[in-house]
């Protein structure tokens, strides 16, 4: 029994009439969206005392009231506060091992599955009235140092934008040991410089694994008991919907460790053991925003240098998930004055702030995607143009139109290589003809691991071996190899820099797309004029 029902036994008992209660569900039936309860204490026919008396009576609970109860400060931030907001639900005590948790409905058992799983604790119930917990949980939250109008914007990251950053690095008297065992993992995180965290459960336990430098390392494991807190903390974090447990959810929130800021980028995903959680991490205070530093030696560069300081044309920045395309956009954009042109990104999601850029965030929930961003932008007076990723045909054509019309457009595109990213576009619908006309530049790349500069060591390669791999040119060039130490976690590698091949198209290549050769041919003859390799390797 709700508390709807609550007040239907108000009747039964004499405390409203039936014309009374019948008032408040017309009232209901015309929109009002209020509860049945609050419509009749709004009225003036009950008081939220009386109706928490009646609906304690009828579920056989005990009611408390909680201006004369002590409330255990401790056994309050068991849960986190934005689980308690929702469930207008407040920790009181810990009674014989039960947490005795006072609730505005205890009988919506959603409610208590998702406190006992946050807290570790098996919930005993108690009816209190709504009024009654807001106020008392501003007070003790308030005293434990959080935030005085009990809000969740005390306790989340920038799930929304503006939002204020998740503190970490201490703990609070009012924090649950699975808000400590959250900020412990995304604290050890940022402190390993891991790209990603993985929160994978298994039967029995509950792996946690980063990435760090393109490798994933098991870090840590967690109880399979406190997987389901564990991830409805970090759902509360993300501002996610902690009930639904059967499809994949994203979001984000920002993070804070000392100065360093990172943004996260939660991904949620059902599995046969329950829901695998993985955390994207992008550092704003360390991403790079000059080219050299990203790998590019010093020729490419001016190569490449001259070909994006046209007024117009294409370059496409191609490679799989996580090799830093994006960062090398960032860095490109970085390179330009934002203070003589209207530079305007569209992505999904915005992963580092640029000053003097506008950037736009895709939202498709109101029909916000690349494709119709990307037409908006383009009547928004933009001399450059940044897209996240051209994914389908329309953002394709629309991004080599506007290529076409006087417009400089920086963009992804998944492929291997860097011929392969006109033979994309052709797959795509876009005529080779416009194509040919409208890229400039493609460039394909990779991250490679660089040696740790605290132990690596000098080593010899054998001129056989660099015949083999294709590096004839590299016979008596100065090795070295990885070795281990303290600083790198002993796996001899600390950082990553990247690895790029770049061709820019001439005249030639152009031809050779217009009669659509296949991106084998197109590369062979790009290697003989316009192709550029870094050799700057991880060493």
């Amino acid at each position: 029994m709700g508390v709807r029902e609550a007040a239907a036994v108000l009747v039964e008992e004499g405390v409203v009439t039936r014309a009374q209660f019948d008032e408040a569900l017309a009232l209901r039936g015309n929109g009002d969206r209020r509860e049945v309860p609050e419509l009749l204490v709004a009225l003036g026919h009950a008081s939220e005392d009386e109706l928490a008396r009646a609906l304690a009576a009828r579920l056989r609970l005990d009611f408390v009231d909680l201006a004369e109860t002590d409330v255990e400060a401790g056994a309050a931030g068991i849960v986190d506060r934005e689980v308690l907001r929702r469930h207008r639900a407040l920790p009181i005590r810990v009674e014989s091992g039960n947490l005795v948790v006072a609730m505005r409905d205890p009988a919506n058992l959603y409610a208590i599955e998702d406190l006992a799983m946050l807290s570790g604790h098996r919930i005993r119930p108690v009816v209190a009235t709504g009024s009654g917990i807001e106020r008392v949980s501003k007070a003790v939250f308030a005293a434990a140092g959080g935030a005085c109008d009990g809000s969740p914007e005390a306790d989340r990251g920038a799930a929304g934008e503006g939002g204020d950053a998740l503190e970490l690095g201490f703990v609070s008297v009012g924090d649950g040991p699975v808000v400590r065992l959250v900020g412990s993992i995304l604290e050890r995180a940022l402190g390993e410089g891991a790209s990603d965290v993985h929160v994978e459960p298994r039967a029995g336990e509950t792996r946690v694994r980063y990435r760090v430098d393109g490798v994933l390392r098991r870090m840590t494991s967690v109880p399979a008991s406190l997987h389901g807190g564990v991830v409805a903390r970090i759902k509360v974090l993300a501002d996610l919907d902690i009930a639904e447990r059967r499809a994949p959810q994203d979001g984000r929130l920002s993070v804070k460790l000392g100065s360093s800021r990172a943004d996260l980028r939660v991904a949620t995903l059902p599995t046969i053991f329950g829901e695998k959680v993985v955390l994207r991490l992008l550092d704003t205070a360390n991403v790079e925003v000059d080219l050299q530093s990203l790998g590019f030696e010093a020729g490419m560069l001016r190569r490449y240098e001259r070909v994006f300081r046209r007024p117009y044309g294409t370059i496409l920045v191609t490679g799989p998930t996580g090799c830093g395309k994006s960062t090398t956009l960032y860095a490109t954009l970085g390179e330009l004055d934002g203070a003589e042109k209207n530079i305007v990104t569209v992505e999904d999601p915005v992963e580092y702030r640029m000053p003097g850029v506008n950037q736009v965030q895709v939202n498709p929930k109101v029909g916000l995607g690349f494709a119709s961003g990307l037409r908006s932008i383009l009547r928004s007076d933009p001399d450059v143009v940044m897209i996240g990723e051209i994914r389908d045909r329309e953002t394709a054509r629309t991004s080599v139109e506007a290529a076409l019309t006087g417009h400089l457009v920086l963009a992804t595109l998944h492929t291997n290589d860097a011929p392969s990213a006109v033979a994309r576009l052709t797959d795509m619908g876009v005529e080779p003809f416009l194509t040919a006309s409208a890229v400039d530049c493609v460039i394909a790349q990779r991250l490679a691991r660089r040696l740790c500069e605290h132990c690596k060591r000098p080593s010899q390669v054998e001129d056989e071996v660099l015949r083999e791999l294709g590096l004839p040119d590299l016979t008596g060039a100065d090795f070295c190899e990885p070795v281990g130490c303290r600083r790198c976690g002993g796996m001899g590698y600390r950082g990553r820099i990247g690895v790029y091949e770049m061709m820019v198209l001439d005249a030639s290549l152009r031809d050779l797309v217009l009669r659509r050769v296949p991106a084998g041919e197109l590369g062979r003859v790009a290697e003989a004029g316009a192709w550029f390799v870094s050799e700057r390797m991880a060493c």
